[in-house]
């Protein structure tokens, strides 16, 4: 796993061969990105990547300036690497948390400018993540929830959705208050 862009670009961390996580192609990470420059100024925001998984997302917020940047992950396996990269990286902005994502969403008392959530495609409550995520008080004020899943997951009848984009089999939904996503829409891009 690679970082693409940013600080830290270029930086390796070795996924081990034993890990269930999958993360997000370099290739859709790329992209994601640089569709999120149109949304967010990276400098300083707090983000959230739930389901963190290999951190890869985490690990290009971090490189990218986030001020913040909290990931979620309940493996064992997992959060341990996430702490190894954390430890490699030196990275004082990134704190990891070991804990149910269900639970934390619940719980939370944050908000957050950036929140994104990959869980794994094959979980049974996938369908319901939108709906508790911006239910919740997490999202904080013109902030943007992105949702990665696979091509059987349709979002485009939630309220808060207002974009989809996909890159072979990996699809991302894009989630904002109803009252922002106007502004939100205005600055797509294809």
């Amino acid at each position: 796993m690679r970082i693409i862009s940013g600080k830290y670009k270029g930086r390796h961390f070795d996924i081990p061969r034993s890990f269930k996580a999958r993360p997000t192609t370099d290739f859709a990470k790329e992209n994601l990105f640089n569709i999120l420059l149109n949304y967010l100024d990276f400098d300083n925001i707090k983000a959230l990547d739930l389901f963190s998984g290999t951190g890869s997302i985490s690990l290009e917020l971090l490189s990218r300036g986030c001020g913040q940047v909290t990931s979620v992950e309940l493996d064992s396996q997992h959060f341990s690497y996430l702490k190894k990269c954390a430890s490699a990286l030196g990275d004082k902005n990134w704190n990891i948390i070991r804990d149910d994502t269900f639970r934390f969403i619940r719980r939370c008392n944050s908000t957050y400018d950036l929140i994104f959530a990959d869980p794994p495609y094959a979980l049974k409550e996938l369908a319901n993540i939108p709906d508790l995520v911006m239910s919740s008080t997490m999202l904080a004020p013109n902030g943007i929830f992105i949702f990665e899943h696979g091509k059987d997951n349709d979002f485009s009848n939630h309220p808060c959705f207002f974009r989809h984009i996909a890159y072979g089999s990996v699809n991302f939904s894009f989630f904002a208050h109803p009252n922002e996503k106007q502004e939100n829409t205005d600055k797509t891009i294809e």
